[in-house]
């Protein structure tokens, strides 16, 4: 089981790399990519079978060094703040132009709704790219944590 974790660990580890690096190069480009959101979601789901199968091992006696299993939850808690961060996305770039609401923008010229799309697009993919980057980091170092 202990196998298991590690790949699994490795594995999140490398997709939260590429969905970092590829959600970087989206947001500096301000544009959006079905493979970055799948590559950062497939990441995500590793994120919570790695403390699911980390909670097993430690029910089945595994001792582990406490900050292990800090660094092992803290990227289940960004995630879950990325999200709600990346949900008032769109309310925070309405309010950053003075909009009310999707309405508003939608009374807008064309031209002009792309624009505010485009930079709420660019404010989501921002934040799930830089949280994709904290799970990194934090990954790395839970995995030089041990005993």
């Amino acid at each position: 089981m202990t196998v298991v974790h590690v790949v699994i660990g490795v594995a999140a580890l490398a997709l939260n790399v590429v969905a970092a690096l590829w959600g970087g190069w989206c947001w500096r480009r301000s544009q959006s990519s079905v493979t970055f959101w799948r590559v950062l979601r497939a990441a995500q789901v590793l994120v919570v079978v790695e403390a699911a199968v980390g909670g097993i091992l430690l029910l089945m006696g595994k001792k582990e060094a406490s900050l292990h299993l800090i660094y092992g939850v803290l990227p289940l808690v960004v995630s879950l703040l990325a999200e709600q961060f990346r949900v008032s996305s769109a309310q925070m770039v309405l309010d950053a132009r003075g909009y009310e609401d999707a309405d508003a923008v939608g009374r807008l010229p064309k031209d002009e709704q792309r624009a505010v799309v485009l930079a709420i697009v660019r404010m989501e993919v921002g934040v799930m790219a830089l949280s994709a980057l904290v799970n990194v980091v934090l990954l790395a170092r839970a995995a030089t944590v041990v005993h």
